[in-house]
């Protein structure tokens, strides 16, 4: 007999779930159909893909090789169907996106009525994390990374460039004073991250002539976390353009150091999981980000955080 898409869905499923029981819940099938499955398919190829021990389930070295073909042809029958459909209809289905907490509150929530009024069939998800995630182990489309990418299996489209700005409270300038070079940053309280460490390097050039590096009075896990203990008054932070521009704009945040400020942007791209064609709902909701990003006066253009 020949193997059936739901016998590969359902291998598949299992693989990027780690257990019958998760593929299972996630395919809305009983536990002993997902198995039945799974056996017919390696019976059907007569070989062992998946190692079944008490903890987990291992792919074999048959069943790695046959993951990729796997993927490959499920990849290729859905985007026929969204090829098709996106001839006779817009974009529809749920979408689900992942952001950092900043970007997700100052970039795309602004953006998400217009995009709704624009593609109403689509069904968007959105989640917040603070740290890097597995796309297919948290089921999401599309994700937006600040910094560079170290995922080479990951498509991405580049949204726009952020700057780092070295920032107070005017109450804190007002209390603390102002640091006028790099060194009196050292009786200041300055407020970083928890992780990575590479956060806290700030586009400044320290005594040793390395980027400053600092030593956080507080640490958080999330900028925006930083953004309110900056507002707060509670000391001086560096923070991207593209969660602080109103911030900078009303005066409740102030840019300090500009002469010793380098020019320090960080690329702010999409990425997903395609090898062939983008699927119509991920490439409308990044077309809707970018289009939106680019459609100011040239005035607002000038001065804004997404600058190329």
């Amino acid at each position: 007999m020949k193997i059936t898409l739901d016998e590969l869905q359902v291998f598949v499923t299992v693989v990027d779930t780690g257990s019958i029981t998760a593929a299972a819940q996630q395919l809305e099938l009983t536990v002993s159909a997902t198995s039945r499955s799974l056996a017919r398919l390696e019976d059907k190829l007569k070989t062992t893909l998946l190692r079944r021990t008490t903890r987990r389930l291992e792919l074999t070295e048959e069943g790695r090789a046959f993951l990729h073909n796997a993927r490959a042809i499920i990849e290729s029958v859905d985007n026929a169907e969204e090829q098709m459909l996106a001839r006779r209809e817009q974009p529809s289905g749920r979408l689900r996106v992942d952001a950092a907490t900043p970007f997700m509150l100052h970039v795309i929530v602004p953006l998400v009525r217009a995009y709704r009024e624009r593609y109403p069939q689509v069904e968007l998800e959105l989640n917040s994390n603070e740290g890097i995630i597995d796309l297919l182990e948290r089921r999401t489309d599309v994700a937006i990374r600040i910094g560079r990418l170290k995922d080479s299996t990951l498509h991405s489209r580049l949204i726009g460039h952020s700057r780092l700005r070295i920032l107070a409270s005017p109450a804190y300038l007002e209390a603390h004073g102002q640091p006028h070079d790099v060194q009196a940053l050292s009786r200041h309280a300055l407020l970083g991250f928890n992780q990575p460490e590479t956060l806290n390097s700030w586009p400044l050039l320290g005594a040793d002539g390395e980027a400053y590096r600092i030593e956080p009075a507080v640490r958080t896990s999330s900028g925006e976390t930083l953004r309110q203990l900056a507002l707060n008054g509670a000391g001086i932070v560096c923070l991207s353009d593209f969660m602080t521009e109103q911030d900078r704009e009303s005066g409740r945040l102030v840019q300090i150091l500009i002469p010793d400020t380098l020019d320090m942007r960080q690329p702010v791209q999409a990425v997903y999981y395609r090898n062939t064609a983008v699927s119509s709902r991920i490439a409308s909701f990044i077309d809707h980000l970018i289009q939106s990003l680019n459609s100011k006066t040239p005035a607002e253009r000038a001065r804004r955080w997404a600058d190329k």
